[in-house]
């Protein structure tokens, strides 16, 4: 998304906030859907009015490739992958954030995935707001009942009894669910479709393809196959539960700011 397509006005109404104690505003959205850079165009704004506030990415918090081939091992061949619930140093995450209530100075984790590790922290002593964006912050656990059934070819042939995504599931309705409670306002970035959000997220990866590096189309189609269960359940789950939703069309354009005034 850019954020050039959101007015002064409708970006004022998400930023309206002027916290005097910590405040912690979740986005999310699906891959490519532009949560990076409304975080980015919400802390210039904020900054204007005297505000200092940090981004963080749940992305920072990737456990690296040892901590998650070992729970590949323990647990399913497909957590060796990053992205999904489970493959994130929850414990850490859940207790800076806490620390970050507290008023305590933190040293925010940043993630090197071109490296696939983690690189260095940033140490932030005056914020009182902080974004945490990622691709599903907010969601809840589904129903055991609608893990029965795989939705696509990577489920299908790789977890044809479930056990992998039942895993995820339980691992979202642990710490994942504490983070959420922490925060204290949600931003929804809304997709029209998964084909936009693969098609999105293809987008990113073409600057990366032109230098030779990044990953080929078939390799990004079946990596995509990884989040299509949960981005899709965020399309049931969130209208309900965001407190602001924003609207994207097929061409990344941003069309409308819900609630409306």
């Amino acid at each position: 998304m850019n954020s050039q397509t959101l007015t002064n006005k409708q970006l004022s109404r998400l930023s309206q906030l002027q916290p005097s104690t910590p405040f912690i505003i979740g986005i999310s959205g699906a891959q490519g859907s532009g949560k990076s850079s409304l975080a980015v165009a919400l802390q210039q704004l904020w900054s204007g009015f005297g505000v200092q506030a940090e981004v963080v990415s749940l992305d920072d918090y990737y456990l690296e490739p040892a901590q998650r081939l070992k729970r590949a091992g323990l647990w399913h061949p497909l957590f060796a992958e990053r992205g999904v619930p489970g493959t994130h140093d929850t414990e850490l995450l859940l207790s800076q954030l806490q620390g970050f209530k507290a008023a305590e100075p933190q040293h925010w984790r940043r993630y090197d995935k071109g490296q696939d590790k983690v690189a260095t922290a940033t140490s932030v002593t005056q914020a009182t707001l902080l974004i945490l964006e990622g691709w599903c912050v907010g969601l809840k656990p589904q129903p055991d009942a609608e893990l029965l059934h795989s939705i696509n070819a990577l489920e299908q042939q790789q977890d044809p009894d479930a056990v992998w995504r039942h895993r995820v599931n339980q691992q979202l309705s642990g710490d994942y669910q504490l983070i959420w409670q922490e925060l204290d306002q949600l931003i929804w970035l809304n997709a029209p479709d998964w084909q936009a959000v693969c098609r999105w997220r293809a987008w990113q990866e073409q600057p990366l393809q032109q230098q030779g590096l990044g990953k080929s189309a078939l390799e990004l189609e079946f990596f995509m196959l990884y989040f299509q269960r949960l981005t899709q359940e965020a399309w049931r789950q969130l209208p309900l539960s965001a407190d602001f939703i924003l609207e994207l069309d097929e061409q990344h354009n941003f069309i409308r700011l819900r609630p409306d005034e």
